[in-house]
């Protein structure tokens, strides 16, 4: 089974992608982790990426392609993962197509996690992230055991200056005009189910688990 996870920032993709691949026995594939990978590894792709990111730039579709198509060579693929992060566009889900067909593998189904903005914005201007690791928290949802210290890593915790409300509208309102045609791309091929993902995380990957085990591409959740 081969899993896509839509939704706009503070959706909780990440999240929920981490934990749904833990309970259904899938790797979780994340186009951020393997651009990280990708260039800590210093491989041929995370150099030229590296150099696009030292200039402040965005790594080209492309490149990012070219990676994500490496990392489905492997082979822990082949009972079929959960993707978050990719695809954003038409563009980027006819290249993900494309390098499934060759496998023989096709999209089952596209989960679009749909939170209000309230509830969004409440989630990324919360947020604490590990300056080393990555890894998320938040001050109210998940606090660190430690104040501002990662439970994994043991580094500093920081809030991106970028997570407040004006500049969190500005991105959802963007994320609503980028990805608005690929909804409904996945919707003609009725591979898209929508799941309301103002709950807590824990209800929400419930609900999620339960709509993969009972619905089929046949019958769409509106």
């Amino acid at each position: 089974m081969i899993i896509i996870l839509l939704g706009p920032p503070g959706a909780g993709k990440g999240t929920q992608a981490k934990e749904l691949a833990v309970k259904i026995g899938l790797p979780h594939i994340s186009t951020g982790d393997i651009l990280r990978r990708n260039v800590s590894g210093s491989t041929e792709l995370g150099r030229k990426a590296k150099d696009f990111m030292n200039k402040g730039v965005l790594v080209p579709d492309e490149l990012v392609t070219q990676m994500l198509a490496e990392r489905l060579g492997e082979s822990d693929i082949k009972k079929g993962f959960i993707l978050d992060g990719y695809p954003r566009t038409i563009t980027q889900a006819k290249a993900l197509e494309e390098i499934l067909r060759k496998q023989g593998l096709n999209v089952d189904k596209v989960i679009y996690l749909d939170a209000s903005e309230p509830v969004i914005v409440q989630r990324i201007i919360g947020r604490l992230v590990c300056k080393k690791c990555g890894a998320n928290f938040h001050l109210k949802n998940m606090p660190p055991k430690r104040d501002m210290i990662c439970d994994i890593c043991g580094s500093d915790l920081y809030r991106r200056a970028d997570d407040n409300e004006e500049t969190i509208k500005n991105r959802l309102a963007v994320y609503e005009k980028e990805v608005s045609s690929l909804v409904l791309y996945y919707e003609k091929q009725k591979k898209l189910y929508r799941l309301l993902a103002d709950g807590q995380a824990k209800s929400v990957l419930e609900d999620m688990i339960e709509l993969i085990e009972a619905c089929n591409d046949s019958h769409k959740v509106r």
